[in-house]
C-alpha cells in the first residue's frame, strides 16, 4: 500500500474513533445506500432488499423502526396533553425554600401534592406549564399518605383536572411516566415501569409508642424521579394518574447533599388518593381504619423456620396494642422465646382478609387502607400455632 493510501486509511481511522467518542442525545439511525440498482439495507434485526427499480418504489420501514415511532408518537401525544394539569410548586419555610410538584383535582383550583412538600410553609406559589403563577394556600394535610390540598384562585382556562386510573388495574411491568419539577427543571418527563405492587412506607403519623404508622398500597417504580418530583403524577399510557410520585430509595447524593435516583421510586396508589382527597376537601381530614398490631413486611425461611410456621406466606403478628381493635378481637402476638433473639413466636399468622389472600404484611395494609373505614368488620383467617381459624374484627381509627 501506498504511503499516500496508508495516510488516508489512518484519517478516516481517526475520523471514525472520534465519531464513536462522542454520545449523541438522542439515538441517530443511518441508512446507507449504495450506487447500484440492487441494494441491501442491514440492521440487527431486519434486512430489506431492494428489487431493480425501473418506476417508483415505495419502501416502508421495518416494523420495529414503526413501532418506535408509534411509542414516540404517544408519548408526544401524551405529555401535550397533560402537561396543563401538571404544576410546580415552590415553598418558603423558617428553615429555607424548596421545590416541589402537584397537579390538578379539580375546576375548584384545588392542587394536590405531598404534605411533606408543603410541611411547615409559610408561603407558596403555584407555577403553571403557561407561565402563570399564583400563590397558594393550604387547605388540608394528611400525614398517613403524605398527601396535601392547596386551594389556588386561577382562571379556568389555567385549571386543566387530570384524570385518576385505576391502580388495582396496574400489573407489574406495565409501561408508566412521571412528570414534574426535578431540581427545578419543571415540565420534565420520565418514562418506566411498575417494578412492584402492595410496598408499605412510614407514614409522618407518630404512634404512641413514639414509632410512625405505617403508609400502605405504595407502588415501586424505576422511572426516574429526584428531588422536585414529589407529588407530582404518575400515569399510565392512557394519561391516568395511577400514583404521586412520593420518594426515593438511594445511597447516592450529588454535590451539595440531595438524593439521586437510584431506579426505585415510590408512589401513593391513585386508588388512595381518590378515596381520602375528596374527605380532605369537604372536612379537612381523613380517618384511617386501625387494628393495632406489629407486623414486619416478611418473613425469611430461617425465621418460620424459628417461629415453626409451616406456612410460606402471611403477616405474622409480632405484637398487638392494648385496648385495640386486634386486642379486643382475640388475636395474639408473640410471647415465646426462639432461635433467634428478640423474635418471639406463638404469634397469630394471618394468612387472609375478606377471602383475599395476604402473602405479605404490605398486601394486608394496603387492602384496608385502599377499601376499608373505621367501624367496618373484616374477617381474617388466621393460623395460631399449626390451628387455621376465622376471626371477625370490628376496625378502629388511627389514634
Amino acid at each position: 500500500m501506498h504511503k499516500k493510501a496508508i495516510f488516508l486509511a489512518l484519517a478516516i481511522l481517526s475520523l471514525v474513533a472520534m465519531a464513536c467518542s462522542i454520545t449523541p442525545r438522542l439515538p441517530k439511525f443511518d441508512f446507507g445506500w449504495n450506487s447500484d440498482n440492487s441494494t441491501a439495507i442491514s440492521t440487527p434485526n431486519v434486512t430489506l432488499t431492494i428489487a431493480p427499480a425501473n418506476d417508483n418504489v415505495t419502501i416502508s420501514p421495518p416494523a420495529t423502526l414503526l413501532d418506535l415511532q408509534e411509542k414516540e408518537r404517544l408519548l408526544i401525544e401524551l405529555y401535550e396533553r397533560v402537561l396543563p394539569g401538571v404544576v410546580s410548586i415552590q415553598t418558603l419555610s423558617a428553615e429555607g425554600g424548596s421545590l416541589g410538584s402537584g397537579f390538578v383535582f379539580d375546576n375548584d383550583g384545588h392542587i394536590v401534592t405531598n404534605y411533606h412538600v408543603v410541611e411547615n410553609a409559610t408561603d407558596l406559589e403555584v407555577d403553571f406549564s403557561s407561565g402563570y403563577k399564583v400563590r397558594g394556600k393550604v387547605i388540608a394535610t394528611d400525614l398517613d399518605s403524605d398527601l396535601a390540598v392547596i386551594k389556588v384562585e386561577a382562571p379556568s382556562s389555567e385549571l386543566r383536572p387530570l384524570p385518576l386510573g385505576n391502580s388495582d388495574q396496574l400489573k407489574v411491568g406495565q409501561s408508566v411516566i412521571a412528570i414534574g419539577n426535578p431540581f427545578g427543571l419543571s415540565g420534565s418527563i420520565t418514562t418506566g415501569i411498575v417494578s412492584a405492587k402492595g410496598r408499605t412506607l412510614s407514614s409522618f403519623r407518630p404512634s404512641s409508642t413514639g414509632t410512625f404508622f405505617s403508609a400502605g398500597d405504595i407502588i415501586q417504580t424505576d422511572a426516574a424521579i429526584n428531588p422536585g418530583n414529589s407529588g407530582g403524577p404518575l400515569l399510565n399510557l392512557n394519561g391516568e394518574i395511577v400514583g404521586i410520585n412520593r420518594a426515593i430509595r438511594t445511597e447516592t447524593s450529588n454535590g451539595i447533599g440531595e438524593p439521586t435516583n437510584s431506579g426505585i421510586g415510590f408512589a401513593i396508589s391513585s386508588n388512595i388518593v381518590n378515596r381520602v382527597v375528596p374527605f380532605l376537601i369537604s372536612q379537612g381530614y381523613y380517618d384511617y381504619p386501625y387494628v393495632g398490631v406489629t407486623s414486619q413486611e416478611d418473613l425469611t425461611l430461617i425465621e418460620r423456620e424459628a417461629l415453626k410456621i409451616e406456612q410460606n406466606t402471611g403477616a405474622y403478628i409480632i405484637s398487638v396494642s392494648p385496648g385495640s381493635p386486634a386486642e379486643r378481637a382475640g388475636l395474639r402476638g408473640g410471647e415465646d422465646a426462639t432461635s433467634i433473639p428478640l423474635l418471639l413466636g406463638g404469634g397469630d399468622l394471618i394468612i387472609e382478609v375478606d377471602g383475599r389472600p395476604v402473602r405479605v404484611f404490605g398486601d394486608f395494609l394496603s387492602y384496608l387502607m385502599a377499601n376499608k373505614s373505621p367501624g367496618e368488620d373484616i374477617v381474617l383467617k388466621i393460623i395460631r400455632k399449626g390451628e387455621l381459624k376465622e376471626v371477625v374484627l370490628t376496625l378502629g381509627k388511627r389514634p
